[in-house]
């Protein structure tokens, strides 16, 4: 098979599908990113206001106990602003979990002391993600935590009620302060767990987001790698393409350096020769040497004819597609035999044909090109020697190839002789024939994609098989 072929017949995995892996692993990437960014975000504002929702407490504790033993009426109000904190995020919890106006959750969060830029995350995340087992544990603990601060909320108004109706003594005092101590602790504890919790949170959604970052990294990379080894090999195939056809091109302008040298040679040959014989003819009186110098002169512009019809097929074959159709093989031996007569001992030649396949799918041109030569060839080289000059011609399938095959008796060819015969202008004789006709004949086999095996005997005579692919 010829190396351009070869370079045809491979094949290579579709680019355009690692090029959309990519694209979409980048695409998946970003989103990703994004959207976890964008939860550890939310997860570190909840963090960041348990901080705010823890100090507005402890806060609260302190001026409430100091206004329960010094009854200052400041102290009761800084208890108060404080505690709006913890109630603010109160009323938030309880808005979206009833899945409230975003406007009210807005404004119990910033009462809660959350910053203005955290807001819409903070929403978002609840509401996405309040299913999620880290964050329902944390909200848990918020609601218990809620709890006690409605508790302290109650005290306080207790503590107040007191002091406004002058009826606070020491026994309540240690009373209230031991109660607000050990609502204070619990407080702690579940401030402390919801902290823990989205911080298990956050370290587990970090993991993940590792964990996921070097999936698709290692997709992107693999696929760029994988992408760049196909357009490694595709340059690679790409420059051998180019060098096959530079040969190609090489061995094409030398097969036309000579084609064109010995065209014009073998052109003007018989030119010169009927100019001589013209001339010879023009001088001579004896009308019997006349007609000789008549038929050296008509065996010359038959051998110019036959020259221009070899190249007239040597232009066609290189130019012409292959345009498959239904041939009968017998018209072409018949009409390839008509034509031929004119040939020196065509009409002493005895031609058996054994057709066993007829019509066959191929290329009329390639092929009346073919069967032309190989009956042109059989008729040239005949034995005149012999007492029966034959050329028999057999067409038959074998297997997956149509065969033709055209054996004859003739002069047979010589050993050394035998490996040059399809070369450009090499002829044996070069009164027989251009030397165009078997190197044609073997251009028209290559163009249908099969071949042509000779056997020969000097003396003895030749056999010619072309063998065809069936499609």
């Amino acid at each position: 098979m010829p190396k351009t072929k070869i370079i045809e017949n491979l094949k290579l995995p579709n680019v355009y599908i690692l090029l959309l892996i990519v694209f979409f692993s980048c695409a998946l990437l970003i989103f990703i990113n994004f959207y976890t960014i964008k939860i550890l975000s939310a997860n570190r504002a909840y963090v960041n206001g348990e901080s705010h929702y823890s100090k507005g407490q402890k806060d609260a504790v302190r001026h409430l106990i100091t206004y329960l033993y010094t009854e200052d009426e400041e102290q009761w109000k800084l208890y108060q602003e404080e505690l709006k904190v913890p109630q603010g995020d109160g009323i938030a919890r309880i808005l979206l979990l009833s899945n409230g106006d975003v406007d009210s959750i807005k404004k119990a969060l910033r009462d809660g002391r959350n910053h203005e830029k955290d807001l819409d995350d903070m929403i978002w995340l609840f509401r996405n993600f309040k299913s999620v087992s880290f964050l329902a544990k944390a909200i848990n603990e918020w609601e218990q935590a809620d709890n006690l601060v409605n508790q302290l909320a109650e005290i306080g108004k207790s503590i107040d009620e007191k002091i406004k109706a002058a009826s606070l003594n020491e026994e309540y005092q240690k009373k209230t302060l031991n109660l607000i101590s050990v609502i204070s602790e619990k407080l702690t504890i579940n401030e402390r767990k919801f902290s823990d919790t989205l911080g298990e949170g956050t370290r587990a959604i970090k993991d993940q987001l590792i964990f996921t970052n070097i999936i698709f990294i290692l997709i992107i990379v693999s696929s760029v790698c994988i992408y760049y080894s196909i357009m490694v090999k595709k340059i690679i195939i790409s420059k051998k393409e180019v060098e096959a056809k530079n040969e190609n091109l090489i061995l094409a302008n030398k097969e036309l350096d000579r084609f064109v040298y010995s065209a014009s040679h073998d052109l003007r040959s018989p030119i010169t020769s009927l100019k001589g014989l013209i001339e010879i003819a023009q001088m001579e009186d004896d009308l019997d040497q006349i007609r000789e110098y008549l038929n050296l002169m008509k065996l010359s512009l038959i051998k110019q004819d036959q020259f221009i019809s070899d190249i007239i097929d040597y232009s066609k074959n290189k130019r012409k597609g292959v345009v498959l159709e239904s041939i009968s093989l017998i018209s072409l031996f018949e009409g390839a035999i008509i034509q031929h007569t004119h040939i020196k001992n065509a009409d002493r030649i005895v031609v058996d044909i054994e057709i066993l396949v007829d019509v066959i799918k191929s290329d009329s041109l390639r092929l009346k090109i073919i069967i032309n030569n190989l009956l042109s060839n059989a008729i040239k080289y005949a034995d005149e020697n012999k007492q029966e000059m034959r050329i028999f011609i057999k067409t038959y399938i074998e297997g997956n190839f149509y065969k033709i095959e055209v054996i004859d008796n003739g002069i047979g060819i010589k050993p050394e002789f035998k490996e040059h015969i399809f070369e450009m202008f090499y002829v044996i004789d070069s009164n027989k024939g251009s030397g165009l006709g078997l190197y044609i004949l073997k251009e028209a086999v290559k163009s249908l994609n099969g071949s042509i095996e000779v056997e020969s005997e000097f003396t003895v005579g030749s056999k010619f098989v072309v063998t065809i692919p069936r499609l």
